[in-house]
């Protein structure tokens, strides 16, 4: 098939350039190069390194830690690919910010991450990709054309090559039941759910009860994102005062606020399994973490993309 725009180039910002080299290697092209840095006044200087005239351009950036430096950088660089001229501009979001701030919730507060959506599109991005959003709902912010991944193939067929014995899939919230239910799909193990819910705009959960039968099982923990720990810490808990024996946890983004790892450290969790669509420095890594890379993946859809090629028909074979 016929390209549709120039040549594809791929940019990086500084949330998770690691991610961005690996996505190069997949395709066995040069990362391209930007000047990013901050002047004193905290201002961000953005500089292209090369022209991008009419290419098909891929811009990476985890709206991770630091969050607000990383969205800013996002919308400048963005905003320089435009000045200069690039066919088209993709936003590469591994992990998208403010995604529980998805609806208006409680009196007087904001839908963060639709101004977010509508930053990105005024920026100049002329598509969007993402994986595991918050909320579905988030695809529907935007007014560009995008695509939403999920790293579920990736850490369900690792936990199938791992096949642990008398395994029971356990959704750490009730928002995330679909999802797991397809992990247990996968897996062909039972459900269970952790039931919670929080108070006010307290960020700890609270662990209300469990729907489902643990009892001598090898429990696995499933969510979106682990951050705090909060949520976690009330799921093992509460698995292990039912009689569970083993506890694993697996989720997509482990964006790891503090004390997450202080907590992480402390918990009876067999192994913690996550992708990298969040960058962890060593000193957020423990022993027990397993980090899967959701590398291979954005560069088959990022090259499906730049071809014209179908990226259902992909995504639609790894289920």
């Amino acid at each position: 098939m016929a390209k549709m725009f120039g040549e594809m180039a791929i940019f990086s910002g500084r949330s998770n350039r690691p991610l961005a080299e690996a996505i190069c290697r997949h395709l066995d092209i040069c990362l391209s190069e930007a000047d990013i840095f901050d002047f004193p006044n905290e201002n961000i200087f953005v500089q292209l390194r090369c022209s991008v005239r009419g290419q098909d351009v891929f811009f990476v950036q985890s709206l991770s830690s630091p969050v607000n430096r990383n969205i800013v950088e996002m919308l400048i660089m963005i905003d320089a690919l435009k000045r200069a001229s690039a066919g088209r501009i993709t936003a590469v979001l591994p992990f998208y910010a403010y995604g529980r701030s998805d609806k208006k919730d409680q009196p007087r507060v904001p839908i963060t991450a639709r101004l977010l959506a509508d930053l990105i599109v005024a920026a100049g991005a002329d598509r969007y990709m993402t994986i595991d959003l918050h909320a579905g709902q988030i695809q529907g912010f935007f007014s560009i054309p995008g695509d939403e991944f999920s790293a579920f193939p990736i850490l369900s067929d690792y936990l199938v090559e791992k096949n642990i014995p008398n395994a029971v899939v356990v959704a750490a919230d009730l928002g995330f039941a679909k999802k797991a239910r397809n992990f247990a799909r996968r897996l062909n193990v039972p459900l269970a759910f952790v039931e919670k819910r929080r108070i006010g705009n307290d960020p700890h959960a609270q662990a209300i009860t469990l729907i489902g039968d643990v009892q001598d099982k090898n429990a696995i923990i499933v969510d979106d994102e682990v951050d705090t720990g909060g949520t976690l810490i009330e799921a093992v808990e509460l698995l292990r005062r039912h009689g569970v024996r083993q506890i694993f946890s697996v989720c997509t983004h482990a964006t790891l606020s503090p004390p997450a790892v202080e907590r992480l450290r402390a918990m009876p969790i067999e192994e913690f399994i996550c992708t990298d669509t969040v960058p962890l420095p060593p000193e957020k890594r423990l022993p027990n973490f397993k980090i899967l890379s959701v590398a291979p993946l954005l560069a088959e859809t990022i090259i499906r993309t730049h071809e014209g090629r179908s990226v259902g028909e992909y995504l639609h074979d790894t289920q």
